[in-house]
């Protein structure tokens, strides 16, 4: 029954959004979907928000719409792409969404070196659940074989009991299937249709192909120093490998069956592509892979894995530093999804990792800093930040996963990292010293690939010398946070003004980029939280704090506008996170003139080069965004004439930006510009003065101060 019910709600979506015909592509977040419309004119919005899956719906510019769903969004998603009438709709091009990712991320501008990243991160992403899933499953044998319920549960050579035997296979089907996720995740990544990528590789790990290695004619041949096994079909050597786990062929394939895909859908007619293009498909991928693709992988995996075992056997002290303060770096770049495919390599071809327990360093002390963030959190009463830390820190502590506390808070604020790398530096080194004092050769291991969490410490060896480890680098890193803070510091400003600059740096591109990705659009923008203002600014932040002093008895302040033109409830944005108050309570004014103007005394904290986003500390106390239009950063300051820049003093009236409307109205960018108080929590109420039409630098707001 409930799957008729998910099964009605896609279709109701589909059928508002303008139909199958209408999808040009969709990808979703963690909260919304992303439809890239042909044509954005023909959503019945009214029609989708009336869905009972639906929480809201967002047009945006360039004929895309956002639908928000909530934590189901994979579940609705999944039941949208199951919809025969979506068969043909190419789930991952969304081009819109890359861009958004590149602009935030702290990678290069090397567009190649982004869609790499971006190929194999979306490879493995989606199987996340599963491997978690598995790694506590493998923690449960780990800690049942420590109380010597079991035997050694990870050595094939160990006779368990069936019941325990049926226990072990929970995990095994994980990493076992893995090349099949993998191999379906990439295939769709790159535009070929996923279960003819997922066909690909299941032959080369069906038995039948294994089997091969014991018919007549196979021969054991020494090559790379390794002994292998062919086989000649039709006069050409087979290399028989054993695919499980393997993840480097399912890429090396996909990367080529992408391309073959497309190519072939541009030459068949469209009343033969449903046919041909997947039997040509697999008539040139199975016998390349098996033959090419699939050797060239494992030995591509293997080279990697070797490299990385010669620096661990030539110094494992040197090897449990260099990991715990590398990854840091690598993980907002992507390039620990490799690594943990090494990681799955050294378990099947040595029966142990090396590599984890190292990385567990890493995850405890970016854990502690997220922790230290928390207690800061709960001192201050931020709300905001204290809901942010303990989300992160419940995933990184139970599940294992650094992502949240990453993205979410350490590279929004530039303060958090040379601590966290303290933390990650004094785990490094207790693994590194405690491995010399015990004589470890591999230095700690573990037998399984497993996320580091605390549920997971069991599944290390030795598990005393691990858990100190990790500990030590959670507790230096969440005592560094608590004692030196985490919030960039402005000379003079006010607490909070940090966070100012933070939001004005942000892009805010829609629902997506507001919620998910602009802690990482802080990061990659120009206004990083906290970003010293210039030092003339010094005196006038003197003369602010004085004249702030001079007002403090005044129970009501005003902000005034900074634009001519129609004041409208903030609700009106079309944009969620504006409109749903995320940001900070305020009004919206759909603009009449071309020239912003600061709504009162202060400092600019913040000044885009766009032109398209001004943070400023009034006087009065009140810290003000000033967003002029909505995704009007994709401009890249076209059109925009900034007339400030950090750290001015401005008064009222002072023009910050002059904009052409013409440019932006062309590009198809809503005008409207919210208005924000983003330290809204610290007035007792934030009034619209009255909607309607209003004057450059006449009353827009009206801030209650809280008692003292």
């Amino acid at each position: 029954m409930a799957s008729s019910v998910d099964s009605k709600a896609a279709a109701d979506i589909v059928d508002a959004i303008g139909g199958p015909e209408n999808v040009a592509s969709l990808t979703h977040c963690a909260t919304r979907l992303r439809f890239q419309l042909h044509d954005g004119d023909k959503v019945d919005k009214e029609r989708m928000e009336a869905i009972p899956a639906v929480m809201g719906a967002v047009p945006q510019a360039g004929d895309r719409f956002q639908v928000v769903i909530g934590g189901a969004v994979q579940n609705v998603y999944n039941d949208i792409m199951a919809l025969p009438q979506m068969a043909n709709i190419d789930a991952p091009s969304d081009a819109d969404v890359k861009a958004a990712q590149r602009a935030r991320g702290p990678r290069g501008k090397v567009a190649w070196l982004d869609s790499l990243f971006e190929f194999l991160s979306d490879s493995f992403r989606p199987t996340l659940g599963a491997l978690l899933g598995a790694s506590l499953i493998i923690t449960f044998m780990a800690l049942m074989s420590t109380l010597e319920v079991i035997g050694n549960w990870a050595d094939p050579r160990t006779e368990l009991p069936p019941s325990w035997q049926f226990v072990n296979l929970m995990w095994q089907c994980v990493f076992v299937f893995l090349p099949l996720m993998v191999a379906y995740n990439a295939s769709n990544k790159l535009g070929a249709d996923p279960w003819v990528g997922f066909s690909i590789m299941a032959t080369v790990m069906l038995p039948g192909f294994a089997s091969l290695a014991t018919q007549e004619g196979a021969q054991q041949i020494v090559f790379l120093g390794s002994e292998i096994t062919t086989i000649p079909i039709f006069g050409i050597p087979l290399t028989i490998f054993n695919y499980s786990s393997q993840v480097f062929p399912p890429l090396l394939m996909a990367a080529v069956l992408g391309p073959l895909y497309k190519g072939l859908k541009r030459i068949i007619p469209d009343n033969l592509q449903l046919i041909f293009v997947p039997f040509l498909s697999m008539l040139v991928m199975i016998p390349l892979t098996a033959f090419l693709l699939g050797p060239l992988g494992v030995y591509a995996g293997a080279a990697l894995a070797q490299l990385l075992s010669s620096i661990n056997s030539f110094s494992p002290f040197i090897f449990a530093i260099i990991i715990p303060l590398a990854y840091p770096f690598m993980v907002p770049l992507g390039l620990h999804w490799p690594i943990n495919a090494i990681m799955l390599l050294n378990i099947q071809t040595l029966g142990y990792d090396f590599i984890q327990g190292p990385m567990g360093a890493w995850n405890f002390a970016c854990f502690g800093a997220t922790a230290g963030v928390l207690l800061l959190a709960w001192r201050e009463n931020d709300k905001q930040m204290r809901q942010t830390a303990t989300g992160a820190l419940a995933a990184g502590l139970l599940g294992g996963i650094s992502e949240p506390s990453l993205y979410g808070i350490h590279l929004r604020f530039k303060r958090i990292y040379p601590r966290m790398l303290v933390g990650c530096l004094t785990g490094g080194i207790i693994i590194g010293v405690g491995s010399l004092v015990l004589g470890l050769e591999n230095g700690i291991t573990t037998k399984a690939f497993v996320f580091t969490s605390l549920l997971t410490i069991p599944a290390f060896e030795p598990i005393g010398l691990y858990a100190i480890a990790v500990l030590s680098a959670f507790a230096v890193s969440m005592f560094l946070i608590v004692i030196g803070g985490y919030k960039d510091k402005e000379p003079a400003v006010e607490e909070g003004a940090g966070y100012v600059a933070a939001t004005a740096g942000s892009s805010v591109v829609g629902a997506g980029a507001a919620t998910e990705a602009s802690v990482a659009d802080v990061a990659g923008s120009d206004a990083i939280a906290g970003a010293p203002a210039s030092a003339a600014a010094t005196a006038p932040v003197a003369t602010a704090t004085a004249e702030r002093a001079d007002t403090a008895d005044l129970a009501l302040v005003q902000v005034m506008s900074p634009l001519a033109g129609t004041a409208v409830a903030i609700s009106e944005v079309p944009d969620p996170v504006f409109a749903g108050g995320v940001m900070g309570p305020g009004v919206a004014i759909e603009p009449s003139g071309d020239t912003v103007v600061s709504p009162g005394a202060g400092l600019v904290v913040a000044a885009q080069p766009t032109g398209h986003a001004f943070g400023l500390q009034l006087d009065n106390g009140a810290e003000i965004l000033i967003h002029v239009g909505i995704d009007t950063v994709n401009l890249k300051g076209e059109g925009f004439d900034v007339r400030v820049k950090n750290g001015d003093r401005v008064e009222t009236g002072t023009p910050l930006v002059v904009f052409d409307r013409a440019v932006i109205e062309k590009a198809g960018y809503p005008l409207i510009t919210p208005v924000i108080v983003l330290n809204g929590d610290s007035f007792e109420t934030v009034d619209p003065v009255e909607l309607g039409e209003v004057a450059a630098g006449a009353p827009l707001l009206d801030l209650q101060k809280k008692e003292s």
